[in-house]
């Protein structure tokens, strides 16, 4: 077995410390005693007693859980079928624009995706709010999930499905009973990172949102160009910690789903 060099110790060291350095100072700031984030006052827990009584933090937090649960339901059922389609149809016609529309948004711009969701909300007047903003999420994060269960379908012995219909499935129970559970730790995988990149947008938000449907990135943003609060550590380290929570979680149920299928291979 290859040992690591001191470089890549190093290297990997210095990139977590960038990465999560951060956040573990925001987590610590969130229960400071003091007024100012930016001088430690002692260990305490008011600013999260505080946010109860901010009412339009905790409204825009439920808008964004709710926005990026509906969000990551619709973009892994068309992300899914998209992928469905670009591996089991071969080389269709159209097949080449098709997937360059369901690929364009992971490299263009969120500013160009938002302006031109927010012209096209306009021309067919559509009220802007929760709808628009989860249409337009839905948009980016839906090739995120194509790709993603793309790469689990192509290794995917097809086979199973084929046997499954030669002993009398139809096709749809076929793909609900063999071939979906076979691919579900890719679908649960699309699944989340469809909810953590709505709850985290702010760009294309901002562009689609309405009176009534500000998400918490939005409300953050505004208020931290007046200063920052430290009702916003508090909000940041609950939302830190249940995007953990659910992140961890689906890690376990996908191990422990796969670790199943295993053991329900190897018997048969």
């Amino acid at each position: 077995m290859r040992r690591a060099s001191p470089f890549n110790i190093v290297s990997v060291a210095l990139g977590l410390v960038f990465l999560y350095v951060p956040i573990a100072i925001l987590v610590i700031y969130s229960f400071n005693d003091s007024k100012l984030v930016s001088i430690w006052g002692g260990w305490s827990l008011r600013w999260y007693r505080a946010l109860l009584q901010d009412s339009a933090l905790l409204q825009a937090a439920w808008v964004s859980l709710r926005i990026a649960f509906m969000t990551a339901c619709l973009a892994t059922v068309l992300g899914t079928l998209a992928a469905l389609a670009l591996v089991r149809m071969g080389r269709f016609r159209g097949r080449l624009p098709f997937s360059a529309m369901v690929y364009a948004p992971m490299v263009m711009p969120e500013v160009i995706i938002g302006l031109a969701l927010l012209l096209l909300f306009v021309a067919v007047e559509i009220d802007r709010g929760m709808f628009t903003t989860t249409l337009a999420h839905t948009t980016l994060t839906m090739c995120f999930v194509t790709v993603i269960v793309q790469s689990r379908l192509l290794s995917f012995d097809w086979s199973l499905e084929e046997a499954a219909m030669d002993l009398g499935c139809r096709p749809l129970r076929a793909f609900l009973t063999v071939t979906l559970p076979l691919i579900m730790p890719a679908v649960l995988a699309g699944f989340m990172l469809a909810f953590t990149l709505s709850l985290d947008d702010l760009v294309i938000a901002s562009f689609t949102t309405g009176p009534g449907a500000t998400t918490l990135p939005i409300r953050i943003y505004s208020e931290v160009r007046l200063g920052v609060k430290p009702e916003i550590n508090a909000i940041s380290t609950i939302m830190i910690g249940f995007v953990a929570i659910v992140v961890v979680g689906a890690s376990l149920l996908t191990k422990r789903y796969a670790a199943a299928e295993e053991g329900r291979g190897a018997r048969a």
